[in-house]
């Protein structure tokens, strides 16, 4: 199975999995808002470089998980939840941070 045909139909599956819930909570709304947008930008061109390609796609997939930490943090009221938000928050970040910059050097590496 092609690998877009894959995701898409994952997409859908966790769409209609969460439909039920993002009519109850506006959370929810916000969480599944949050995916969305993750799993459309993790729908890269390929390239025919693995490296690039695998870190093209984890940078919206790592923007996602802050986008749905922050979500976590507007709502939630565990301690525990709230502490494994932030530090997903910084975490995340961090590596994106990361992320673009190897992809600026393979870039001007590659000129």
């Amino acid at each position: 199975m092609k690998r877009n045909t894959f995701l898409a139909l994952l997409f859908v599956f966790c769409a209609l999995a969460n439909n039920a819930s993002a009519a109850e909570s506006k959370h929810a709304q916000e969480y599944e808002e949050s995916m969305t947008k993750m799993h459309h930008g993790m729908m890269v061109e390929y390239t025919n470089d693995p490296d690039a390609d695998f870190v093209r796609g984890m940078i919206p997939h790592h923007q996602g998980a802050i986008d749905m930490a922050k979500i976590q943090l507007k709502y939630g009221t565990d301690p525990e939840i709230r502490t494994l938000a932030e530090g997903i928050i910084k975490a995340q970040e961090a590596e994106i941070k990361q992320m673009n910059a190897w992809l600026e050097k393979r870039k001007a590496e590659k000129k």
